[in-house]
């Protein structure tokens, strides 16, 4: 157990920071946690303000799901993630997806107010937690996968990211969908690296 631990160290690192935070947030009245969460929130109004600050803290907050459900797709997605590319690979995959996806979602965002489509009230939106990275890190490994499943792997994460596009669409699900294209986009940090066994 040690032995994958000490392979993939930023996915347990993350995972124990996640633990602390969830925990904290389940202790908190609800109106503090809004608050807690509002200050970590990628929104319009803090990406103008202190980009880097809410960018790295927000992505140690939960706004949706349980911790235990993050910890399994941590330990099926990001861990072998991690040993496959290394941990600064893997990380970059990780820092393109969360950042990429924040900025063009958020960006669409600010068109629809622009536009009258949303109300200026969203530059206000929550938008906390560690979902982009996770879909760029999903995506990323259709890489590793052999080469007869490829295709069918890449086709059902496309289809889970894509399939909310056409329902009640947010800027959330524009963010899954770009953290994924960003994601397959990662082949250049896949390539010249052995798996780790």
């Amino acid at each position: 157990m040690w032995l994958f631990v000490r392979r993939a160290p930023g996915t347990f690192v993350w995972l124990a920071i996640l633990s602390v935070t969830s925990t904290i947030a389940r202790y908190l009245p609800p109106a503090t946690l809004q608050d807690v969460l509002g200050a970590r929130s990628t929104n319009l109004h803090h990406l103008a303000e202190d980009p880097v600050r809410v960018l790295v803290s927000s992505a140690f907050w939960l706004a949706g799901g349980g911790w235990i459900w993050y910890s399994i797709l941590y330990l099926v997605f990001h861990a072998p993630a991690e040993r496959w590319l290394g941990t600064p690979r893997w990380l970059g995959v990780v820092v393109l997806a969360h950042v990429g996806a924040t900025y063009l979602s958020e960006g669409l965002l600010y068109l629809a107010i622009r536009h009258g489509d949303a109300p200026a009230s969203a530059v206000n939106t929550l938008d906390v937690g560690v979902s982009y990275a996770l879909a760029g890190v999903v995506a990323v490994l259709v890489y590793r996968i052999p080469a007869s499943w490829r295709y069918f792997y890449a086709g059902v994460v496309l289809a889970v990211y894509a399939i909310p596009l056409f329902g009640a669409l947010t800027f959330t699900d524009i963010g899954h969908f770009t953290a994924a294209l960003i994601g397959f986009a990662c082949y250049p940090l896949t390539r010249r690296r052995a798996a780790v066994v």
